[in-house]
């Protein structure tokens, strides 16, 4: 007989008085597109209020309906806290009021617990996040460091995974942590296609600068993106700096200012994260060795693929590979 299909992994949005929109939408957009090898989803999303089902006031001229009051927090595999410009006490004092506390008190041990960019503020003030590593939105750093001293603040990162609790700064970094989710859920196939469908970038790391000082280049001025296209072609050969700086006709030195200004991240750190996405990919969906992934990652050595993935992931190949393609298979 054939096997059920595995229950829907859960999703609880918590939505707060004040929300932004934007933010509440993203678990939605993000973790409703992945299916399984039958076509079955991955998981699924509900919201739910604090009050009992009903309108939640946004920081729009509108209010969103909220289905579920906060017992569904009992049923969550992960619950998600996006912002709210209506925190009150957790954002002047540090302090849940007691319709939130109870709220939160439904959470089962052992859920995972995801924040995007303030909603950090509840996490950490519900005593989630002592002694843990933790970011917020840059502009609310300094004030969730003075308020939560216990708590490991890094204001300048895109988002940080510490196990069952994971934290994102403002607004478009809670995209990438979402599809960071997916892709430790489920691999960077499943992730992938979720990135296209959404048609944004498939991989931004969390250790990203998540606020450059600067402004944006102007549009009519040289930019590092036909070198970035040059490279992802031939990722599996040797490249160097020089040759991506003669890409833009840039000089080295102005080459790796520009890059920085852009992307965040040196040009080096870039090929790196490039190529382990490639490694994770073939590992997921072909049936290449690990010498030959290595080589057509452009790692050159399966040694130096599995230092670079281990760095990364945490594992060597051979189990990165084993985890994934079960899953996708399964």
């Amino acid at each position: 007989m054939p096997r059920p299909n595995p229950r829907p992994h859960r999703v609880v949005v918590l939505a707060l008085d004040g929300l932004l929109p934007f933010e509440l939408g993203i678990p939605h957009r993000i973790f409703t597109r992945p299916r399984d090898a039958a076509g079955n989803p991955l998981y699924e999303v509900v919201t739910c209020s604090v009050r009992p089902p009903g309108p939640v006031r946004t920081d729009a001229d509108f209010s969103i309906m909220a289905e579920y009051g906060p017992e569904a927090l009992a049923t969550a595999d992960t619950v998600v806290v996006p912002a709210s410009f209506e925190l009150g006490p957790v954002y002047e004092a540090g302090r849940l009021t007691d319709e939130l506390a109870a709220a939160l008190g439904r959470i089962r041990p052992g859920t995972r617990l995801v924040s995007i960019c303030t909603g950090s503020f509840v996490l950490a003030a519900a005593g989630y996040l002592d002694g843990r590593p933790a970011t917020t939105h840059w502009s609310s750093a300094a004030r969730f460091q003075r308020l939560f001293p216990s708590v490991l603040v890094d204001p300048d990162v895109l988002f940080i995974d510490d196990g069952d609790v994971l934290t994102s700064a403002g607004v478009a970094a809670g995209i990438d942590l979402c599809l960071h989710i997916v892709r430790r859920d489920h691999g960077t196939a499943v992730a992938n296609d979720v990135a296209r469908h959404t048609v944004v970038p498939p991989h931004r790391d969390g250790g990203q600068a998540q606020y450059i000082e600067r402004p944006l280049p102007d549009e009519r001025s040289a930019t590092t993106t036909a070198a970035r296209a040059w490279a992802l072609d031939r990722l599996h050969e040797p490249i160097q700096l020089r040759d991506m700086a003669a890409q833009e006709s840039m000089s080295v030195r102005t080459f790796t200012r520009r890059f920085r200004e852009e992307a965040g991240i040196s040009p080096g750190q870039w090929l790196t994260q490039q190529r382990v996405e490639r490694a994770r990919y073939l590992l997921e969906s072909s049936d290449l060795s690990v010498d030959q992934v290595a080589r057509d990652a452009g790692f050159g050595t399966a040694q130096s693929m599995r230092q670079h993935l281990q760095s990364a992931l945490g594992v060597p190949p051979t189990v990165y590979r084993r985890t994934f393609r079960t899953r996708a298979t399964a």
